[in-house]
C-alpha cells in the first residue's frame, strides 16, 4: 500500500512539472554561460576602442606625435595601422612644411639685406620720400620674417625653452620707452622666457602704435591675486565687436587694415601664442572713450 501511494506521488509530480520550465531554465543557463564567456571578449574589443578614440582625440588637438597600439589580427587593429599610417603622414607633411617656411624665410634674408645696403647707397640720388619709404618697406619685410621664424619655432618645440623669474613692469617700461610713452602700474614678477615675453611686449605696442592715430599709448602692469596683468591701450579707431577674437588668428586683418595694407596679421598671434605658452591668456577689449585695450593676463611667480 505504502509504495503504490509513493507512485501515485512520483506520477503526479511529473504531470505537474511542465517541460516549458525546464527548457526555459536550460537556456537561462546556456544564456548566463555564453554572457559570462563573451564578456571578457567585448571588455577587451571596448578597451581597444577606447585607445582608438583617445588617440584620434590627441591628434586632434595638435599631438602630431599620437599613435595607438596595434593588438590583434581583426578589423579593429587593421583600423589601429591605418590610423597610425595616417598620423605618420600628417606628421611627416607638417614637418616638411615647417621646414620649408623657416628655409624660405633665411633665404629671404639675403635679398633683403642687399635690398637695404642699395637704399643705404642711394644717398642723395633719390628724394627724402622715396628713401623713407623704402627704408620703411624693408623694416616691415624684415619685421614679417623675424615673425614667421618665431611661429616655425614656436609650432616646433613644445613648452618653453627656458623659465626664469622676469619683473613684467621692468620689460614693459623698457619696451615702451622706444615708443616714446611710459609704463606704470605694480612690479609684478613672472616665471617665463624673457626673450618670447620682450616679443609680446613690443607686438602689442606695434599694434597700438600703428592705430592709435593721434592719442598716446597707455601701458599698465597690475598684480593681482596669483597674476600679473599686462594691458596696452591705444586711442585709434578701435575694433569691431566682432572681430575681436578674430584678429589673434594668423594673417587675419580687419577691413581698415586691409585697406591701408599695415602689418601682416601675425602680431597678434604671436601675442596670444606667446601667453598661452606661458599658461596665460591673451583678449581685445572695448576702451571707454574709444579704441582698444589688449590684456594680458600671466601666472606670478
Amino acid at each position: 500500500m505504502g509504495l503504490q501511494r509513493l507512485e501515485l506521488v512520483a506520477r503526479q509530480v511529473q504531470q505537474r512539472t511542465n517541460p516549458t520550465v525546464w527548457i526555459a531554465a536550460f537556456l537561462a543557463l546556456l544564456g548566463a554561460a555564453i554572457a559570462v564567456g563573451a564578456y571578457p571578449v567585448v571588455r577587451g574589443l571596448g578597451r581597444r576602442i577606447e585607445r582608438l578614440k583617445s588617440g584620434v582625440e590627441q591628434l586632434g588637438t595638435g599631438d602630431l606625435a599620437a599613435r595607438v597600439k596595434v593588438e590583434g589580427r581583426d578589423e579593429i587593429a587593421a583600423l589601429a595601422e591605418s590610423f597610425n599610417r595616417s598620423a605618420q603622414r600628417i606628421e611627416e607633411l607638417v614637418a616638411a612644411h615647417r621646414l620649408l617656411l623657416a628655409n624660405c624665410s633665411h633665404e629671404l634674408r639675403t635679398p633683403l639685406a642687399r635690398i637695404s645696403l642699395a637704399a643705404a647707397l642711394l644717398g642723395d640720388q633719390a628724394d627724402a620720400k622715396t628713401r623713407d619709404s623704402l627704408k620703411r618697406d624693408v623694416a616691415e619685410l624684415d619685421q614679417l620674417i623675424e615673425e614667421i621664424l618665431l611661429a616655425s619655432r614656436l609650432e616646433a618645440v613644445s613648452g618653453l625653452e627656458q623659465r626664469a623669474p622676469v619683473d613684467l613692469l621692468a620689460l614693459a617700461a623698457e619696451e615702451a620707452s622706444h615708443y616714446d610713452t611710459e609704463a606704470g602700474g605694480q612690479s609684478a614678477t613672472v616665471l617665463g622666457d624673457r626673450v618670447l615675453l620682450r616679443r609680446l611686449v613690443r607686438n602689442l605696442l606695434e599694434n597700438a602704435r600703428r592705430y592709435a592715430g593721434a592719442g598716446p599709448i597707455d601701458v599698465s602692469v597690475l598684480s593681482e591675486t596669483g597674476r600679473a596683468v599686462l594691458e596696452v591701450r591705444d586711442h585709434g579707431p578701435g575694433v569691431p565687436e566682432g572681430e575681436r577674437e578674430r584678429i589673434f588668428e594668423p594673417f587675419y586683418r580687419i577691413a581698415a587694415t586691409r585697406e591701408s595694407g599695415r602689418g601682416s596679421g601675425l602680431g597678434l598671434a604671436l601675442v596670444r601664442e606667446i601667453a598661452r605658452r606661458h599658461g596665460g591668456e591673451a583678449v581685445c577689449l572695448a576702451a571707454e572713450g574709444g579704441g582698444s585695450r589688449f590684456r594680458v593676463t600671466l601666472p606670478a611667480a
